[in-house]
């Protein structure tokens, strides 16, 4: 099968990125020391390509209402232009099919950033609930393998990190006018060698920073102007030890079309308590929460906590989701969905290898903005 790839797949080669089949696509795991990269952006700025996420614009008179349907969140928190949203999209049954970042900026334009591998299902299930709920929304993917004829691909790329912004500021003057950007907000800026971006106050490390959307053709210009200026390029497997550390879910790990978002840590982002009606609020209303989502450390020596490793409580077995070395906190860290009743603090074991290893049960996140929150 051939490998996609996005249009900075030649100067991840150029720097020496060791490459791997992600979700179908060609992406850099690392550039050379994978712990490097973690601290750069825990301790200074780094960056990120993550053009194999999809863009999809969605405009029309009725857009606000066709959200309201689609999203578990609500779109209705969403008054100011620019100000963005985390939402999960559900099936009928309460599964998750996604989770995603929806902006607005107008009453009849909204903008979904949505996952690399679910990005094909996912359009091709908003189309189908536009159709259904007869919205007449138009929807416009912009992502290179999918955009329709005369509309521009973009691309991504994610600078993050306590330093994250200044240097961004300092390589491209245009974007200063994000300075007073709150987090969860975006503006739209035009750069004279760039063209328009879309500067995101968001990210996936528990780090401040920005989200670029810019045009696919000057992706190369953007990232080369950043590294110029002292951004480090860092690649998936950084990426997954700082979303880790940080309380973040990864779809297809910790939920997924057979997991409840109450289940995944994500009731947060579910609105059940106004009138209006989504896909799949039924089934949640039916299920309620089932498991609790938590953090667990491992205290004993001999291994690292993994995906799929079963966890014994006194209240029964739950199971990691997601679980590595903690960089930050040189500690073995997870996920993991436990029996409702075991509290933060309970002490647990982990099966790993034969061997049942000391754990402790914690709040999530383990880190955030460079500080450790659980020892």
């Amino acid at each position: 099968m051939t490998l996609q790839a996005t249009p900075l797949n030649a100067i991840h080669r150029a720097l020496g990125a060791r490459m791997v089949d992600f979700g179908g696509w060609d992406m850099p795991v690392n550039y050379g020391s994978q712990i490097e990269e973690h601290h750069a952006v825990r301790t200074d700025a780094g960056m990120f390509d993550v053009s194999h996420m999809c863009v999809v614009d969605l405009q029309g008179a009725n857009v606000r209402a066709f959200l309201r349907g689609l999203l578990a969140n609500n779109v209705d928190k969403l008054q100011t232009p620019g100000k963005a949203l985390y939402s999960c999209m559900l099936n009928e049954r309460g599964g998750v099919i996604d989770d995603l970042i929806v902006y607005f900026f107008a009453e009849d334009r909204f903008r979904l950033v949505v996952n690399a591998s679910t990005a094909l299902g996912d359009i091709e299930w908003i189309r189908e609930r536009n159709s259904a709920t007869g919205s007449d929304v138009t929807i416009t993917p912009r992502r290179g393998d999918n955009v329709p004829d005369g509309v521009a691909p973009l691309a991504i790329v994610a600078v993050q990190g306590p330093n994250a912004r200044a240097k961004v500021w300092a390589t491209f003057p245009s974007t200063q006018a994000s300075e007073q950007l709150k987090p969860f907000n975006a503006v739209t800026v035009d750069d004279p060698l760039v063209g328009e971006i879309m500067v995101a106050r968001t990210g996936y490390t528990g780090e401040d920073g920005f989200e670029l959307v810019v045009p696919a053709e000057s992706v190369a210009g953007v990232w080369e102007k950043l590294h110029a200026a002292g951004v480090r390029p860092a690649g998936l497997g950084a990426r997954d030890t700082l979303r880790l550390e940080a309380g973040m879910n990864l779809y297809g790990q910790d939920m997924d079309i057979h997991t409840s978002p109450l289940d995944a840590g994500l009731g947060w982002t579910v609105d059940l308590q106004s009138e209006r009606d989504f896909t799949g609020k039924a089934a949640l209303q039916s299920s309620g929460q089932r498991w609790q989502f938590a953090g667990l450390i491992l205290r004993d020596k001999g291994g690292v906590l993994r995906a799929h490793q079963k966890v014994l409580t006194a209240a029964g077995d739950g199971e990691i989701t997601s679980g590595t070395f903690s960089p930050t906190l040189s500690q073995s860290i997870a996920f993991a969905r436990l029996p409702k009743d075991v509290a933060p603090g309970s002490d647990v074991q982990v099966e790993i290898r034969d061997r049942k290893l000391a754990a402790t049960v914690v709040k999530l996140p383990f880190v955030r903005n460079g500080k450790a929150l659980v020892s």
